[in-house]
């Protein structure tokens, strides 16, 4: 029997990815975005394809499937600092209504539910690297706090159909990740520093460049995500590469790969950025097998080779 799921947020980057995994895999995909912050080139792949089916949609204002559906995937949110503190109330919004009603559907269905949660849920964490039993450290009142409490919120949410309604539910925590269709403007480190470099110009890095991040190539992350629907974990389960460096090593490392004369340039820091970020992976790696492949450097160099191709192109 063919599996059916409907995909909030698929035209992003991870979603867009996911997607394709799913078709690949043989489900049928219902993909629903408001292109907020997706992008519908980025399913250029799965144009036409038979199992695959886009809408144009906010899952904050409805959201709605005919027939049946076996799982319910809600990825929609905008996901970087730049685009969440430039669209803060669809961001609540997104978190909070849009998960609403992706759970309320996955009732009417009968349909199991996946969130993808993040790793922004333990804040500017006390405790280091962060096991999911961590209940974070998150400024409710701050700049970030749209994306950290929605995603909180949602998280509470979910657990509450759960044990409600007895839905069977899934909750990753996705820790940072990158790869090809990350947009060139998104504001995170891997791809500010890369367009930087292609662009000959310096390298920008907030505060002194001493934080700490856990970069996962998307390839792998999609691999854990497909492992967990595929396990009986419930969650949350942090989902991310357990290899920390600081972000000054990581601009020095896209300096040596893009190459040219860029240099580093340091401004103030943003309010409430991670002092570190490192996930624990004890539990999906014991439950599923599951652990990165892809290392940083390989990673990187093929999102550079995209990145040449397609934001130089652009």
């Amino acid at each position: 029997m063919t599996i059916r799921a409907v995909v909030t947020g698929g035209s992003g980057f991870v979603g867009s990815h996911l997607c394709e995994r799913l078709v690949y895999e043989g489900w049928n995909v219902v993909c629903f975005d408001s292109l907020i912050t997706g992008d519908t080139a980025n399913l250029a792949g799965l144009e036409g394809h038979e199992r695959f089916h886009f809408e144009r949609c906010d899952v904050a204002d409805g959201l709605s499937a005919h027939g049946a559906v076996d799982w319910i995937l809600h990825l929609a949110s905008p996901a970087s600092p730049v685009d969440y503190l430039a669209h803060p109330i669809e961001t609540l919004r997104a978190g909070a209504d849009g998960t609403m009603r992706a759970l309320r559907l996955a009732r009417e269905k009968s349909a199991a539910f996946l969130l993808a949660s993040t790793s922004e849920v333990y804040g500017d964490p006390a405790v280091h690297p962060q096991p999911e039993s961590y209940w974070g450290n998150v400024n409710p009142v701050g700049p970030r706090s749209v994306y950290d409490e929605a995603k909180r919120y949602a998280e509470a949410l979910t657990m509450a159909f759960h044990r409600t309604y007895g839905i069977a539910v899934k909750i990753p925590r996705i820790f940072n990740t990158y790869g090809p269709r990350l947009r060139r403007e998104d504001g995170r480190a891997v791809p500010t520093f890369i367009w930087e470099a292609l662009r000959g110009e310096p390298l920008t890095i907030y505060g002194d460049g001493s934080q700490t991040r856990s970069f996962c190539h998307v390839d792998d992350l999609v691999e854990g995500l497909w492992r967990i629907l595929n396990s009986d974990l419930t969650g949350p389960v942090n989902l991310g590469n357990p290899e920390e460096l600081t972000i000054l090593e990581l601009a020095e490392l896209v300096r040596e790969l893009v190459g040219g004369p860029s240099e580093v340039r340091f401004v103030e820091r943003m309010p409430d950025d991670p002092t570190v970020r490192r996930p624990d992976i004890t539990l999906i790696r014991s439950a599923t097998g599951w652990e990165p492949k892809v290392p940083l450097r390989d990673g990187l160099i093929r999102t550079i080779e995209w990145a040449r191709k397609t934001w130089l192109a652009g």
